[in-house]
């Protein structure tokens, strides 16, 4: 497969700069892949697709305000740093701008002193291994000095940190939202468990190699990025009752679809475990675990087109997501919904 065949059409203006104030009443476009039909709903009717027995699996992660602006110690240069994964302790896998002049050895201060760090080595990719020194709690210190870590395609300031957070954020740990997640509210949660569907969760740290563009241009020649993920004993007994009792494994958002399909057996039956996984889900692959999807529109040409596709086919994703353009649904992190069924 071409890198080309997961291309579509995306007018600028379509691009959600800035998120919804109420969050459940986000569009959702409803794919149902038997019968290869979409219909056109506000996010909380997903309460309507949902049946008792079927378990919704969300990512409980938290993003940290990872995006740091500092001054180089010697000569007073401006440096922005993005915190990708935290390594050990107080030493980070960190991106680095400009790259040129942070070399080991370089040191850099943060908040006026708040926060020193030390260019440890370069890495594979033009990252940095970073080491931290500061007094007190270093996520303090974050939230302190720290911005939240946008994506590239959003220009806009945020004006509330919280709105990039999903309402059962719990873990710190991610560079980047798992944003189909962001449209639940705590009452719409409150009325999914009220139906009988039971809530599981996962955990995975999302990387910003999520946002990387694939530059093969034969799909299966790209290198899919790595990220930490775990899951608790009593979320995998959840997802196993349902899988015993026939009901549906809906995953919410393409991370914990990866975890699910990273930690399954073949009969679709999880363990507790905590490992890194860089599964790439692309048309051809046979998912042991999610039986639903609940996420958002995708960019052209990305990994998570390539999943979706695999899920509910290449053409029924392209012509759904040429439908969404003609009706002007949002797109990416602040976006719309979709449902595949």
């Amino acid at each position: 497969m071409k890198l080309s065949d997961f291309d579509y059409e995306l007018p600028k203006e379509l691009i959600a700069q800035t998120p919804i104030e109420k969050r459940d009443e986000a569009r959702l476009m409803v794919l149902h892949r038997d019968n290869k039909t979409i219909e056109h709903k506000i996010f909380k009717d997903i309460l309507d697709y949902l049946k008792p027995g079927d378990c919704l699996v969300r990512n409980n992660t938290k993003v940290i305000p990872a995006r740091l602006y500092g001054v180089k110690e010697v000569t007073g240069a401006n440096v922005e740093f993005l915190l990708l994964n935290r390594i050990e302790g107080d030493t980070w896998e960190v991106m680095v701008r400009p790259g040129k002049k942070l070399m080991p050895g370089a040191r850099v201060d943060f908040g006026n002193g708040l926060l020193k760090a030390e260019i440890i080595d370069k890495m594979e990719g033009g990252n940095r291994k970073v080491k931290f020194e500061y007094d007190g709690i270093f996520n303090e210190i974050l939230d302190q000095i720290g911005l939240m870590p946008l994506p590239p395609y959003i220009k806009e300031k945020l004006e509330k940190k919280e709105m990039y957070q999903t309402v059962y954020a719990k873990y710190e740990g991610s560079a980047a939202a798992p944003t189909a997640g962001l449209h639940f509210t705590e009452e719409l949660l409150e009325q999914i468990k009220a139906k009988g569907v039971e809530i599981a969760n996962v955990t995975l740290h999302v990387g910003i190699g999520t946002f990387r563009p694939v530059k093969e241009e034969n799909i299966e020649d790209h290198n899919m990025h790595t990220e930490h993920y775990y899951i608790k004993e009593d979320d995998a007994e959840k997802i196993n009752r349902t899988r015993k009792n026939g009901g549906r494994i809906i995953a919410v958002g393409t991370t914990s679809c990866r975890v699910l399909e990273s930690v399954s057996d073949d009969k679709g039956m999880v363990k507790p475990v905590e490992g890194d996984t860089n599964i790439y889900i692309y048309p051809g692959y046979t998912f042991k675990c999610v039986d639903g999807l609940i996420t958002n529109f995708h960019l052209p040409e990305s990994t998570l087109v390539m999943l979706v596709s695999a899920l509910a086919g290449r053409e029924f994703i392209l012509d759904s997501y040429k439908k969404a353009v003609e009706e002007k649904y949002r797109f990416f992190s602040f976006g719309d919904a979709m449902f595949i069924e």
